[in-house]
């Protein structure tokens, strides 16, 4: 594998019962790098994300982080589901450092690492407060950042900002994309809007209904940084519609 190359999943497949989710399927992901995954609803890029997190044991294929095979492995990746899940009894630094909590005893660094990213990225007032003191955007935010503190190179994002309303989520795309550009993560993004697909990756990747493959890999020609005028540059606007065709049109 490239040297440059953080992630390679070799003909990943897999199969509930008689229903194929995903049909053999084969992408490599380069380091520091952010790509965004659109297609229907069931066409399988949960069931990839959660290959590729080991949460589930893929049919056929292998999946490979670095030189190392990680097929079936656990603990290589962070992952961020739409729904924020944090614990309503416990503080945004507590939650913050629930990842350390799992696993072993929250030290003084894991606190002081936790005040340090929510000061850096706008919640150092909020340490004390609890979740349901937060508004949507402020909880996604303490979400992610407890993704991040588990220090993985591969960060998955499945559908973060979903529930967001629209201007709180282009917010908290923008903020995403100032974090990204902070911590050199490499990101793996799923979402159902082919905007959010545009406006935050190098790449967009385009999926079939189910059985889940790829149809098309497009490599986004924005220039970084991006700012809410690129949703109307007339790049976004081609990529976008070479994007919606493949989704909803005869090849879809």
């Amino acid at each position: 594998m490239p040297t440059h190359a953080l992630l390679e999943l070799r003909e990943i497949s897999k199969v509930f019962g008689e229903t194929v989710a995903l049909a053999p399927t084969s992408l490599t992901i380069s380091q520091g790098s952010f790509v965004a995954i659109v297609g229907p609803s069931g066409c399988g890029k949960s069931t990839l994300f959660n290959v590729i997190a080991g949460l589930l044991k893929p049919d056929a294929g292998e999946v490979r982080l670095g030189d190392s095979v990680v097929t079936g492995a656990t603990g290589h990746v962070g992952y961020m589901l739409q729904k924020d899940l944090l614990v309503p009894w416990r503080t945004v630094i507590d939650n913050i450092t629930m990842a350390a909590r799992l696993t072993r005893r929250v030290t003084a660094e894991d606190r002081e690492e936790a005040r340090r990213v929510a000061e850096q990225y706008g919640l150092g007032e909020f340490l004390r407060h609890y979740p349901s003191a937060l508004s949507g955007g402020m909880r996604q935010r303490v979400a992610f950042m407890r993704t991040l503190v588990t220090h993985q190179q591969l960060l998955l994002l499945d559908e973060p900002f979903g529930a967001l309303d629209a201007q709180t989520r282009l917010e908290m795309q923008q903020w995403l994309l100032q974090v990204w550009r902070d911590t050199d993560r490499t990101v793996l993004f799923i979402t159902h809007d082919v905007d959010e697909s545009i406006f935050l990756s190098d790449r967009v990747i385009v999926m079939s209904p189910r059985p889940g493959r790829i149809l098309a890999d497009f490599a986004n020609p924005l220039p970084r940084p991006r700012t809410v005028a690129d949703l109307t540059n007339p790049t976004f606007i081609e990529l976008k519609s070479r994007v919606m065709s493949l989704l909803h049109g005869s090849n879809a």
